[in-house]
């Protein structure tokens, strides 16, 4: 195995491919469906009189994770996958591509959540205003510098697992590593 050379910093020809164009479209396609369904599922906990009445927070959890699992496999052969501005960012400092794409990636990512959030405040306004928009909130007994905290750590795991399910050496040694990358990245945000 032989580490490929690292993506250029700055690669002007990638705009002119269709194939840069559509993965763009991919990321804010995924972007736009996670935010979507995971905030409905959100609010709907928030809207339950009791946890016993939704799925509760095991329900959240297990909705992000979902959606990540589908979404990545969805887009990997298209994209990446990468679905986070976290995780463009992380391969763009590893140097797996170009300030081009990451910069790309990272807007169309933001609009897909934008339009995703929207999409649910248009179809429930007075429900997506009372629910604060499906926002986590922090529990009682915590601080912003813990709620903070754990954010850091929680991105560090997502992060550290994409690079570890999609690392090229794995990939070559074993065939079915690349099949099964979007698994281990799901259960890290549902874990998270």
């Amino acid at each position: 195995y032989k580490e490929p050379p690292p993506a250029p910093l700055f690669e002007p020809g990638e705009l002119a491919s269709w194939s840069f164009w559509r993965a763009g479209i991919a990321e804010f396609i995924a972007t736009f469906l996670f935010l979507y369904i995971t905030v409905l599922t959100v609010m709907g906990v928030k809207r339950s009189p009791n946890m016993c009445a939704s799925v509760g927070i095991q329900g959240i959890a297990w909705a992000f994770g979902g959606m990540i699992f589908a979404l990545v496999y969805c887009t990997a052969g298209i994209s990446g996958g990468h679905i986070n501005p976290a995780v463009t960012f992380g391969l763009f400092l590893a140097r797996k591509l170009s300030l081009t794409r990451a910069v790309y990636y990272i807007v169309m990512q933001c609009l897909g959540a934008i339009c995703g959030a929207g999409v649910v405040k248009g179809f429930q306004p007075k429900q997506y205003q009372a629910l604060g928009g499906g926002a986590n909130t922090i529990a009682h007994g915590y601080t912003k510098g813990s709620g903070l905290g754990a954010e850091i750590i929680g991105t560090f795991v997502l992060v550290y697992t994409v690079f570890s399910a999609t690392d090229a050496k794995r990939n070559a040694r074993d065939s079915h590593v690349p099949i099964l990358a979007p698994l281990p990245i799901g259960f890290a945000v549902f874990l998270v």
